[in-house]
């Protein structure tokens, strides 16, 4: 139960003395040398490619530590960038050149993949689905989708034939990254159903370390880059044409559809109302405790600013 008064939203970070500063979607990255990044995880949402207006408190808190507990769940799989975690809201992390590339792997026909395939698409990112599925319903087997990462706008489907074609990625390195990311999957899958979940769909990201190595970087099954059903009552909603109870911010997408917005151009972005921001920050609390079986505990600080300044000073001594 979160409290009455919520502390305010990190929006974003200015430190100078860490280094440069990339600004993200939701991360703010430093690069102070030594072969570290800092990733400060802000409250800053996304959807459609767009940053909303009103960011939701104590979202990073819940991101960050999320994507600690989901690295260290499944660093025998695939080694990770983390270092430590000195605030709620900050990683330290292995310098890497990231792949340009987010592999984005569906067990589920969901979201963006079902928007294609309910006007009519049959192939996604070189992957043909059958006809006569359902909008939730579970494909033969997980498959993997593609996206170019735009610093600007739209991600894009791409197929992993383009991929090598265009030079994007050697195809050694695809194939090292796509066999990392179903395995990753099926990890995931196995940890949400532990907890009464089925993991739909997620992406993953990666990078070259220093030493050659392929790392996981930026996070792992979390509610900003993973979708969850809940496993009970799945097979009755299915065939009952019902809705699916999930676990994601794919509410916050359809929020934004039925108030006709969907990044496209012309459209204009709406502001979330106090209530709905508050419903947010409560959803994203309860994906946490659901899929980690752990209470949520979070800090409250009324200046989250000066207390990340003080825990990076231990960190960068």
């Amino acid at each position: 139960m979160l409290p009455t008064a919520l502390p305010p939203p990190l929006v974003e970070t200015h430190f100078e003395h860490l280094g440069d500063r990339y600004g993200g979607k939701v991360r703010d990255v430093y690069r102070p040398g030594g072969g570290r990044i800092i990733l400060i995880t802000s409250d800053r949402i996304s959807a459609f490619d767009h940053i909303l207006r009103q960011a939701i408190p104590l979202k990073g808190q819940v991101l960050n530590n999320l994507a600690a507990y989901f690295f260290q769940q499944t660093d025998d799989i695939a080694p990770n960038h983390l270092l430590t975690v000195p605030d709620p809201n900050v990683a330290v992390a292995i310098e890497c050149d990231a792949l340009s590339i987010e592999f984005v792997v569906r067990g589920y026909l969901a979201g963006h993949a079902w928007r294609v395939y309910r006007d009519g698409g049959r192939v996604l990112c070189g992957e043909s689905l059958p006809n006569g599925l359902r909008e939730g319903e579970k494909l033969p087997t997980p498959i993997l989708t593609p996206a170019t990462k735009a610093k600007e706008g739209h991600d894009e489907d791409i197929s992993r034939t383009e991929i090598v074609e265009r030079g994007i990625l050697s195809k050694e390195t695809l194939d090292e990254a796509a066999d990392l990311a179903l395995r990753l999957f099926e990890r995931g899958t196995k940890l949400a159903a532990d907890r009464g979940l089925i993991l739909v769909d997620t992406k993953y990201e990666f990078g070259r370390a220093p030493d050659g190595r392929l790392l996981v970087i930026d996070e792992v099954h979390t509610p900003d880059s993973s979708r969850y059903y809940y496993a009970e009552g799945y097979e009755e909603r299915l065939a009952g044409g019902i809705p699916q109870r999930q676990l994601s911010k794919e509410f916050v997408r359809e929020w934004l559809i039925e108030k006709d917005f969907q990044g496209k151009d012309g459209q204009i972005l709406p502001d979330l109302p106090p209530t709905f921001v508050r419903e947010i920050a409560e959803r994203y609390v309860e994906l946490y405790e659901t899929v980690t079986g752990l209470s949520f505990e979070p800090n409250l600080d009324a200046n989250p600013i000066q207390r990340i300044e003080n825990a990076l000073e231990h960190v960068l001594d």
